[in-house]
């Protein structure tokens, strides 16, 4: 999918102000020049117009500050191989969430969530997750297929406040929900490698890790990114005994969560290169 095909996906409600509309708008397509002209590019020099002096870096693997963004540049131009396929890109005012598959960062595809923060026409800070790409799960559903469409502006908060309110209550709070206020019970189309379509697999999957001595638990919902029916949370808990980081895209319609998508990552280590302004 090209850049401007991805601008062109946002559908307009009379609802929604302009303001916010246009301000969203016009970051997203800042932060897809940015990456196009420096990442994929390997244009070093021109980090400077696109990347705040200071731009904070949650990466654990790169230091805070534009040099070590231009080292990022230099590194993937030197490399020769590296690409991206930008599958879905939301922005929520200042914020722009990229759903995309690299190649070129080592030997295997990857598949990640990248998160930009854009403050006087800069890019000021970044967030990601990132893992290594896998095989079809259980449905036939790669972690990248499905929906791309932005559409239901005029929903945005309220499809934010669902999905935080799930999550909060079924996975921080571990109360007995019934799914179905969330989830469609006849249409939920499931990305993560392990799981298979539907209520049914999910709660197959839950019981397999409960039966193997293993708990999922969030512990906190730091950020919750939406535009129309996709929503993005970037959440940490763990997985068994580790500390893990948990970026999962949702698509709703008609106030139901009908797709999902996600990211789970172990937390950065003590012994990570860098990690200064830590992973959230």
């Amino acid at each position: 999918m090209t850049i401007h095909t991805l601008l062109a996906t946002a559908t307009l409600a009379v609802a929604v102000p302009v303001a916010a509309i246009a301000d969203s708008a016009e970051n997203k397509a800042f932060v897809l020049e940015a990456l196009e002209n420096t990442l994929l590019a390997g244009d070093v020099e021109a980090v400077d117009r696109y990347f705040a002096t200071d731009i904070i870096q949650h990466n654990e693997m790169f230091a805070n500050g534009i040099d070590a963004q231009k080292g990022v540049v230099a590194f993937l131009s030197g490399n020769g191989d590296f690409s991206a396929e930008y599958i879905r890109v939301i922005a929520d005012d200042d914020i722009v969430a990229v759903h995309a598959r690299y190649q070129g960062f080592g030997p295997d595809p990857v598949i990640g969530f990248d998160v930009f923060r854009v403050e006087n026409g800069k890019i000021a800070e970044h967030w990601d997750n990132l893992i290594p790409e896998q095989p079809l799960n259980p449905s036939g559903r790669s972690q990248i297929d499905g929906a791309t469409e932005i559409t239901d502006l005029d929903r945005t908060e309220a499809n934010k406040d669902l999905v935080e309110d799930f999550l909060t209550r079924a996975l921080i709070n571990h109360e007995q929900v019934d799914f179905t206020q969330y989830i469609n019970p006849s249409n939920y189309a499931q990305h993560n490698p392990l799981v298979a379509d539907g209520l049914d697999g999910f709660g197959a999957f839950m019981a397999q890790m409960a039966e193997q001595g293993i708990s999922m638990d969030y512990t906190e919902v730091h950020e919750v990114i939406g535009e129309g029916n996709f929503v993005l949370t970037l959440s940490e808990g763990t997985l068994g005994a580790e500390a893990t980081a948990f970026y999962d895209l949702f698509r709703v319609e008609d106030g139901l969560i009908v797709e999902h998508w996600d990211v789970i990552a172990p937390m950065p280590a003590a012994d990570a290169p860098h990690n200064e302004a830590g992973k959230f």
